[in-house]
């Protein structure tokens, strides 16, 4: 199924791309602002900050990741207060409407889903106690809150938030070469590793029953990176652990070859060069070029 495209308007507010900036999609009523925390200040002088809407906090506690969902009625005055007694966080996310039209029970309806949805994902443990209960909206307002949230889920991983994007995909993704589809496999037959993949709409997705290693055991710049994506993974399901090996329990997408070709030895490796099409063994570089050199592009 193709999808339309949107547009995705990005502002850095003073032109820095780890400073504050906007982000707005044509033709919806959202308006996204990413501030730093030492940009407090500044943050709380802008308009939108007085808005109704709901914010989410990021950053560490004792080395871990955190977040806070949370909603208002006057945005800045509570980050006012999260800014005095909350010290782990170091980014804040602000959601409102670029009109302010968000009302009271509009926030609490999105600050509950957007728990519920950073929950089921499981990418980000919260400091939320307990999961709040949806506001009453009619039925109307209830299709509109959750076309604005299908929106947001897409803004917010453009912006460096991805703790609502599941990437555990369903069991319909092709299980074997068909409609264009293309099957990929990884093997490291003295470690007992073996893993299977398609590729559809840009994603590279590990299939369930794939095997690999349990833990990464490479040392690099990223291995915190690459710890912690281990982690989340057994945290939500989506892999389980089986003596020395991790066990694929649902299939996961990746977002370039060499990361899931990484996730499965454990240590850096070369995705377009490791992954081989299981029906004639061609690497995936190998495969890439003749995809690209065919007459229909």
């Amino acid at each position: 199924m193709s999808t339309a495209g949107r547009s995705l308007e990005l502002f850095f507010i003073d032109g820095r791309p780890d400073g504050m900036l906007t982000a707005e999609v044509f033709n919806w009523t959202g308006h996204v602002l990413r501030l730093p925390r030492t940009q407090l200040k500044q943050a709380l002088q802008r308009q939108e900050s007085e808005y109704t809407g709901v914010y989410v906090l990021l950053g560490e506690r004792d080395g871990a990741p955190l977040a806070y969902i949370g909603e208002s009625e006057d945005l800045g005055e509570r980050l006012r207060s999260h800014a005095a007694k909350k010290d782990w966080w170091d980014t804040a996310i602000l959601i409102t409407s670029a009109a302010n039209n968000l009302h009271k029970a509009h926030a609490k309806y999105l600050e509950a889903r957007l728990v519920e949805i950073a929950r089921e994902v499981g990418r980000m443990p919260l400091e939320n106690g307990n999961t709040p209960p949806r506001s009453s909206l009619s039925e109307a307002a209830t299709s509109n809150m959750e076309s604005f949230l299908e929106t947001l889920q897409m803004v917010l991983p453009a912006i460096r938030v991805d703790m609502f994007l599941n990437k555990a995909t369903s069991s319909s993704v092709p299980r074997q070469e068909q409609n264009g589809v293309a099957l990929f496999e990884l093997k490291v037959p003295r470690h007992r590793l073996h893993a299977r993949a398609n590729l559809i709409n840009g994603e590279f997705i590990i299939l369930s029953g794939s095997t690999g290693q349990k833990q990464w055991i490479g040392k690099s710049r990223e291995t915190n990176i690459r710890v912690r994506l281990y982690e989340e993974l057994k945290n939500t399901g989506v892999i389980r652990l089986d003596g020395e090996h991790c066990v694929f329990e649902k299939d996961y997408a990746f977002q370039s070859t060499s990361a899931a070709a990484e996730f499965i030895t454990g240590r850096s490796t070369s995705g377009p060069t490791n992954w081989k099409l299981e029906s004639d063994g061609r690497t995936y570089a190998e495969w890439e070029a003749d995809e690209l050199a065919k007459d229909d592009l």
